[in-house]
This record gives structure tokens, sequence and C-alpha cells, in this order.
């Protein structure tokens, strides 16, 4: 991990505002019927957003996604809430990256299109624990 530079701006708002317009992005790509890179999309929206939580707890931002995952892991062990949060990034690393967007099993369709649309409710809250 890398240390953020200034400890009053430790990157966060950053890492969420790419968040939100990863999901757009993400809506526009499920609009235009491209479920596949809709949900890879949502994927990087939701690691973007766990990246700013991490960053406004701990000071680092994650350099690969397995670092984030890592630190995901040993924040819900100490906040009930970013347990409650964490489910959802498992689901969308598995269904949205690991099984639609590298396998192409994206069936049921309304299935990955409700978690690429409840990803910004994940972005919401990841940022609302960032502020806690």
């Amino acid at each position: 991990m890398r240390s953020v530079t200034s400890p009053d701006d430790n990157g966060s708002d950053e890492l969420f505002a790419d968040a939100r317009a990863m999901h757009s992005a993400a809506l526009a790509r499920l609009d235009a019927g491209d479920i596949r890179d809709a949900a890879e999309k949502a994927w990087c929206a939701t690691l973007r957003a766990t990246d700013g939580l991490i960053v406004a707890r701990i000071g680092e931002v994650p350099k690969k996604s397995s670092n984030t995952t890592r630190e995901l892991r040993r924040l819900r062990g100490s906040d009930i809430r970013i347990r409650a949060l964490s489910k959802h990034y498992f689901e969308a690393q598995g269904a949205l990256h690991g099984e639609c967007f590298y396998l192409g099993l994206c069936e049921p369709v309304d299935d990955t299109a409700l978690l690429i649309n409840e990803t910004i409710a994940y972005i919401d809250e990841a940022e609302r624990l960032a502020a806690a």
C-alpha cells in the first residue's frame, strides 16, 4: 500500500467520485444492452468505493484488489456496519467480476442488472462509513 501524502486530503473524495463515475458508466452500458461490460464497470465502482472507505479509515490506498479485499476483511472484524457492507462487495466480486465479466455467466440478466443498480447504495454507504 502506498501512503497518502497529505493528512488533510486523504484521497477518499476522489475515490468516491471515481466510483460514482464508474457506476454511471455501468448504467450507460446496461442501457446499451452490454450486460457484461456493465457488470465489470459496476464491480470497478464497488472496488473504488471500497478503496475510498479503506483510505478514509487507515490512510493508505490499496495498490491491488487483493489488498482491498484483505483490508476490507480486517475492517469488518472491528465494525459490524462494515461487515454488513462487505456482503455486497463479495457478491459483486463473485457475480459481476468473476461470473458475468470473466465467464460470461450473466443469467438471469434481471438479477445481474439488479446488482449493478444496487451498486449506488453500496457507494453511498461506503462513503457514509468513511465519514464516520
